[in-house]
């Protein structure tokens, strides 16, 4: 910023409740004024986690044999980690189709194309198509239609 505009303050608390009321964790905006003249604005706050919740077993009676299903579980893995996921680039909201009541861009099995839209992600009122990263085929969407997603959030995963 290279010179201080009076509304700056007030755009930058306005900001600052925005992220309060919406629950999000980071918002960045830029305003240009004119030629050498912007602001460049990123409001955070830290998000802290509620402690988990301590659970105490009782004992049970002794099983004749583990189930199947038991002995074979494996621990769930972290979608974000996949090698195929494709991540939010911002925090919005996501939207599967263009519009209310139209078909999605995708679907879980369909093929995609490198750059082909996935889906869009709405921030500040602004609608931002997310492109696939590389072709392939859909295995898995992790989001809602409408859902909020945060930066970094994995959206699909494709094979």
């Amino acid at each position: 910023m290279t010179k201080t505009h009076e509304s700056d303050v007030a755009f930058i608390k306005a900001l600052a409740e925005l992220l309060r009321e919406n629950d999000l964790s980071e918002l960045e905006v830029s305003r240009e004024y004119g030629e050498d003249d912007a602001l460049n604005v990123r409001v955070a706050r830290q998000m802290t986690a509620a402690p988990a919740p301590v659970y105490h077993a009782a004992p049970a009676a002794p099983a004749a044999a583990p189930a199947p299903a038991a002995a074979s579980a494996a621990p769930q893995e972290d979608p974000a980690q996949d090698p195929g996921a494709v991540t939010s680039p911002m925090v919005g909201t996501a939207y599967m189709s263009s519009e209310p009541g139209s078909a999605p861009f995708v679907q879980v099995g369909d093929t995609v194309s490198e750059g082909q839209t996935i889906m869009i992600v709405e921030a500040m009122k602004t609608m931002n198509q997310i492109p696939s990263p590389r072709a392939g085929t859909v295995k898995r969407i992790l989001v809602e239609d409408g859902a909020a997603v945060e930066f970094g959030a994995p959206l699909v995963i494709l094979g």
